[in-house]
């Protein structure tokens, strides 16, 4: 089974307030955006993904990842995430309606393929079906078979508010990768200790220079 995956993008300037102790306001929008571009680059490498949709109005964000053969949706709602979220599996569903779509964190720097492949292949199995972060209390990808709402409850909690709507709840050793979302310093240590993707690897050594 092949899945179209939904990757929210916002914009640049607003993005990854939390990094503020690790990264300032003038390098945060680059560091944002090659954490989608190393997520995206990844997803697209996965065998199991036939393409990706990335939501954002964001002009810049748009083009770069459109320049690694992601598609764009312009995020017509402006509603936040999940309005966003929606947004997108809507418009995969009517370019693909028999496709199977998954919601997935724009902020996976170390997103390796064959972890993705593994998340997906046992999301198969499930209705609906969603994957904790890291920390355990958010959720990184949310996934529905062809027909199902994909009914996104991304934010505080979502890892409790998607078991509670319904989702089954993925439980997979050595996906380390797929759960490692960045929004803090700490999870940026996390992130490159597993290994993160050329665009953020670059970006992480001009702050640990200019850390020194």
């Amino acid at each position: 089974m092949q899945w179209t995956l939904v990757v929210p993008v916002k914009h640049l300037a607003r993005a990854k307030s939390r990094l503020a102790d690790t990264a300032h306001d003038g390098v945060r929008p680059g560091l944002a955006l090659a954490f989608a571009q190393d997520t995206v680059a990844a997803a697209l490498a996965c065998p199991a993904v036939v393409d990706v949709a990335v939501v954002t109005d964001d002009a810049r964000a748009g083009r770069e990842l459109a320049a690694l053969g992601a598609g764009i949706v312009p995020d017509e709602p402006g509603g936040g995430l999940n309005a966003a979220l929606a947004h997108g599996a809507a418009a995969v569903r009517a370019a693909r309606p028999h496709s199977p779509v998954a919601a997935l964190n724009a902020d996976l720097p170390a997103l390796r393929p064959a972890e993705l492949a593994r998340v997906l292949a046992a999301a198969t199995q499930f209705p609906r079906a969603f994957l904790p972060d890291a920390a355990g209390i958010g959720t990184t990808l949310l996934a529905v078979a062809p027909g199902r709402e994909l009914a996104p409850a991304f934010g505080t909690d979502s890892r409790a508010r998607h078991r509670a709507s319904g989702a089954v709840e993925l439980r997979l050793g050595a996906v380390d990768s797929v759960r490692q979302d960045v929004d803090t310093g700490g999870d940026l240590r996390s992130a490159l200790a597993l290994g993160v993707g050329p665009r953020t690897a670059a970006v992480a050594a001009r702050l640990l220079i200019a850390g020194q």
